[in-house]
């Protein structure tokens, strides 16, 4: 697993592994990052659906409550094909300005 710390942001990607492995290995390593805001770079899965993007739903929750971003990097998902409660973007690009937003409200208490 690899993670790409910038600031109070970690990028989370991992190369050659299936998804339940690398769920295994983010959840395994979350108290480690549970602090920072996080993005998932699924980008190394080039079969993904909706329903394998639920499989982070749980930890999407959970960390939200904490009052941190969980974004969801993807393009072989829509995020009109996934529940509200997890957010998805097809760039990392994206993923930052979701999060510069969520900043900027948490801060407004909106």
């Amino acid at each position: 697993m690899i993670f790409d710390s910038d600031g109070s942001t970690t990028i989370v990607f991992q190369e050659n592994t299936t998804l339940s492995v690398f769920l295994k290995n983010l959840k395994d390593a979350y108290p480690k990052i549970k602090n920072d805001n996080i993005i998932v770079n699924l980008f190394s899965f080039s079969k993904l659906k909706a329903d394998d993007v639920l499989e982070f739903l749980q930890i999407s929750e959970e960390h939200r409550k904490s009052k941190k971003s969980f974004v969801l990097v993807t393009d072989k998902v829509s995020y009109e094909e996934v529940p509200d409660k997890i957010i998805v973007v097809p760039t990392v690009q994206e993923a930052h300005d979701i999060i510069e937003m969520e900043e900027i409200e948490r801060d407004l208490d909106l």
